[in-house]
């Protein structure tokens, strides 16, 4: 284990927290808000901490997986439990449990809240929250990667594996460094393009900003009590759109910038997504439609609430939690589906689910022709034994988890469907579950013991298992 270049990242991190800190402190000093100095203590706090790792230099700069895994799931540990602390210091949040699992949910773009009132918040505190959506849905690692040079050891690419979400990451272009800058200049004009419809439409600036790191990350923080319920079709509309927009594989839009439209219609899991999509909403508009005023109106909250759920943002325009069985089971089932690979959502992945199909029909086929041979195909290519056999992995170590932590924090005596939607939730890094976990509610009835199991299931779900898991084996710290 290279014990130094794992704390050499750490340092960076630290270093870059205090970079983006400087922004909320920025709008608390434009809004003549005494949480200012707050945040100035916060900024010096995060650049002496990072600083003091950074300025040693490891003896090797070598990193193999296991050092990408360890590296990665300690970086973002370590920057929500220094992205806690302005909440604490400032007494918006008085509770340090409260405040990291509120950090922890705006990094991993979960957006599970303990707030009971959002607006009581400063506006530097109500910015932090979303720009944390910003800076962890395309991944704390993968924007130092685009910013800070590459050593040339090749190294890093295990980094950008460990944060990435999706069965296999793939690079766009042959340096690693490349990628990475690609991907944030996509994500970046995605944002700015979400922003200046929103100020088309009308919306203020601090919102139509906060709203776009929201939902450029998935995340689903917002700046008031009821989500995005008060603003107008038009804009819930433009936030409709983006949600499903940055739920697309990246690769995606690096095809359409570079014209490979070959490449463009055979992304199975590109289409399969978007399919999904349409008969959700179409369902679930059908099915609410008795509880609106027209169909239009009833197709517009479904195409809302199907884009916040399966990208898992987590946004809100009405409480879905009163409609028909019929449509929360829906969503509830959207939740597990998630978004696609290689975008900035949560959730098992469309492509995981496909490849786990096309493994259970193989297997089928084999079991009434044992002698035939099959192989699984995808995008016109044969997917490797490895890559299905990480698939099953993958879906077994999330049953388990999933399992672990609904007997867990079913000691607080919450009801079933509280408890499952909850960690549905936080697995899935979506934000709302159901009954006191839902659109209208929050997670402040939990104890602290299990706001620290859900904020493992949000780091675990955003990390993809694996690099979490590996810090709990002894065999990891190992030299």
């Amino acid at each position: 284990m290279n014990y130094g270049m794992i704390l050499h990242i750490l340092g960076l991190a630290g270093c870059f927290e205090a970079l983006f800190l400087v922004m909320p402190a920025i709008i608390a000093l434009i809004c003549g808000e005494e949480v200012f100095r707050v945040y100035l203590f916060s900024i010096v706090l995060c650049a002496v901490a990072g600083g003091a790792l950074v300025i040693r230099k490891p003896g090797k700069s070598t990193m193999f997986a296991r050092e990408g895994f360890v590296a990665v799931a300690l970086a973002w540990i370590w920057m929500s439990a220094f992205g806690a602390l302005p909440f604490v210091l400032t007494g918006e949040i008085p509770s340090y449990i409260d405040a990291l699992f509120e950090t922890i949910s705006g990094f991993t773009t979960t957006g599970a809240s303990i707030l009971t009132n959002v607006e009581a918040l400063s506006h530097a505190s109500l910015f932090w929250r979303s720009f944390t959506h910003w800076v962890g849905g395309m991944g704390i690692l993968v924007f130092i990667l685009a910013i800070m040079p590459n050593g040339g050891n090749g190294t890093t690419v295990h980094l950008m594996r460990a944060e990435s979400p999706g069965p296999s990451v793939s690079k766009l272009v042959p340096k690693i460094r490349s990628t990475a800058m690609i991907l944030y200049a996509i994500y970046f004009g995605m944002t700015l393009l979400e922003i200046l419809l929103l100020l088309a439409s009308g919306m203020p600036l601090f919102d139509a900003v906060t709203l776009s790191f929201g939902t450029a990350g998935t995340g689903g923080f917002a700046i008031k009590c009821d989500s995005v319920g008060s603003y107008t079709m038009l804009q819930q509309g433009i936030i409709t759109v983006f949600m499903i927009l940055f739920g697309v594989n990246f690769t995606f839009y690096y095809c359409l910038l570079t014209k490979k439209r070959k490449h463009i219609f055979s992304m199975t899991e590109v289409w399969t997504y978007f399919g999904i999509i349409a008969v959700a909403i179409l369902a679930i508009g059908i099915n609410v439609m008795p509880l609106f005023e027209s169909a239009g109106e009833a197709f517009h909250h479904a195409a809302f609430q199907v884009g916040s759920i399966i990208t898992t943002t987590g946004f809100g325009t009405v409480d879905f939690n009163l409609w028909p069985a019929f449509s929360k089971t829906i969503l509830v089932t959207l939740m597990f589906i998630g978004a696609c690979a290689g975008s900035t959502g949560g959730g098992i992945k469309v492509s995981r689910l496909i490849l786990l199909v096309k493994g259970i029909t193989k297997e089928v086929s084999l079991a009434i022709h044992p002698r035939s041979v099959r192989k699984v195909r995808m995008e016109g290519r044969t997917v490797e034994s490895e890559v299905i056999r990480s698939v099953n992995a993958f879906i077994a170590l999330y049953l388990i988890i999933f399992v672990l932590s609904v007997l867990f924090i079913s000691l607080d005596e919450m009801d079933l469907v509280t408890n499952f939607t909850a960690v549905a939730a936080t697995l899935n890094n979506i934000g709302p579950g159901l009954e006191v976990v839902g659109p209208a509610g929050n997670f402040s009835s939990f104890s602290a013991f299990s706001k620290l199991v859900l904020c493992f299931d949000m780091l675990a779900g955003r990390l993809e298992l694996i690099p979490m898991l590996m810090l709990l084996v002894p065999s990891t710290w190992k030299r």
